[in-house]
């Protein structure tokens, strides 16, 4: 479900900043971010970091360019190894250590200057589904220690863990998680 943030960004650029380029997500500066309602006591946080990904920019058909996402279930981080382990076990995940979440676009809207929605399929847990990243560029300019070109995006989505055959303890844990995308791509040499 996180992977599907990242593509979010690539739509956002100004279309003379890619001109037919590929892009390279910065796995250093780029995460997703998942929060869900625990019981209604808490808000329960997890994240995925230090994934891959590309962006393949068409400056003549914007609706022609695509963002590809993989990234292994496994590297879930939530700040707790007994709820990783949880998260893991036959009551969600049941990943094993090659199981990947995987997003690739299937187009892109331009919604302001700065502003896009992102559709694509979202795979997670062996299962399909389309997701729309609402996505924002927050900076394009040549990366002040990198000395190339480098953008930076933050998108959003609400996922349904049951549409993924994850919705153990739905409702009390809440069935819709809220996700968080924040990258930073760099041009490709």
């Amino acid at each position: 479900m996180k992977s599907v943030l990242l593509a979010t960004a690539v739509s956002l650029l100004p279309i003379s900043a890619f001109a037919g380029d590929a892009w390279t997500l910065d796995p250093s500066h780029s995460q997703i971010v998942f929060t869900y309602d625990h019981l209604g006591y808490s808000t329960g946080t997890g994240m995925f970091s230090g994934f891959e990904g590309t962006i393949d920019w068409d400056a003549e058909d914007p609706a022609a360019s695509s963002v590809s996402v993989s990234f292994p279930v496994m590297s879930m981080l939530t700040g707790w190894e007994a709820r990783f382990e949880h998260f893991m076990s036959p009551d969600f995940f049941d990943a094993s250590d090659d199981e990947m979440v995987t997003f690739e676009s299937t187009s892109i809207e331009v919604t302001g200057e700065d502003t896009a929605l992102i559709t694509g399929d979202l795979t997670l847990n062996d299962v399909t589904k389309e997701v729309v990243l609402d996505a924002k560029l927050n900076q394009q300019m040549d990366h002040p220690m990198e000395g190339k070109p480098w953008a930076g995006f933050d998108a959003t989505t609400t996922l349904v863990r049951s549409d993924y055959n994850l919705g153990a303890f739905a409702p009390y844990v809440s069935d819709e998680v809220d996700v968080s995308i924040s990258v930073e791509a760099m041009k490709a040499d």
